[in-house]
């Protein structure tokens, strides 16, 4: 396909996308832990994947960026080694960051010779990140130490308002499982979705586990177990 005809066709993307709007998307919710890998349906697909294209955006980019060109991964993308299409068509990303929240679009385009038509409605996907990170690398008894999980979420709005129109939420909870303890204090925010677990050491929390888990209608769709040692070695265990 010619430049021109390929600058044709992402106009007409954008296009069908600030005219439809939000409202003409049917979205999901799908929840990943950074560092691990990800799949994104493409609820939209048609039998042949040559029709596909995937579009992302989130709240830094002024406008939508194509990933996948009718089937084909743009190579200009800075993540595009990480990017792959599956045989029915979902969008696979490897080793996700926090920088790959966002909204992710998945359209059918069918014709030839430049002359593409938009078939069906859009499939989209908000890939909310989970990341868990510590105040200190260094650990020894009777430090303060603050773990902060953080969950990025798209598009922009409190942590309030995706507790109420999407039932997320986020938790700390410890080995045993129980999401409160007398010795801990846990803080949250309602501008961001982050929380904080604070904490003096003990001898007794060496190799002790705590766990950040996102929770959506009551069910957990995300968890990372973040476990720290004395000797300032930490590692994080991640759970779906």
């Amino acid at each position: 396909m010619s430049d021109n005809n390929h600058l044709c066709l992402l106009g007409l993307i954008f296009l069908s996308s600030l005219l439809t709007g939000v409202s003409g998307v049917d979205y999901v919710h799908v929840f990943i832990s950074s560092g691990e890998d990800v799949r994104l349906p493409c609820n939209n697909a048609l039998q042949d994947c040559t029709s596909t294209t995937w579009s992302y955006n989130n709240r830094f980019r002024d406008s939508a960026v194509e990933l996948i060109h009718l089937g084909e991964k743009n190579k200009d993308t800075e993540r595009h080694e990480r990017l792959s299409l599956g045989s029915d068509c979902s969008l696979n990303i490897r080793n996700i960051s926090t920088e790959d929240y966002g909204s992710y679009i998945c359209q059918q385009w069918t014709g030839e010779n430049g002359k593409h038509q938009k078939q069906g409605p859009d499939a989209g996907v908000y890939l909310h990140v989970l990341h868990v990170s510590s105040s200190h690398t260094e650990i020894s008894s009777g430090l303060s130490v603050t773990l902060f999980c953080r969950l990025y979420s798209y598009p922009r709005v409190s942590c309030d308002d995706l507790v109420s129109s999407e039932r997320i939420d986020l938790f700390w909870v410890n080995q045993t499982g129980v999401k409160s303890d007398s010795r801990y204090q846990i803080s949250s925010s309602s501008d961001q979705c982050i929380i904080s677990l604070n904490k003096t050491l003990l001898n007794e929390d060496h190799n002790r586990e705590w766990r950040c888990e996102v929770t959506q209608k009551d069910q957990v769709k995300s968890s990372v177990t973040y476990t720290v040692n004395s000797s300032g070695e930490k590692t994080s265990h991640y759970q779906f």
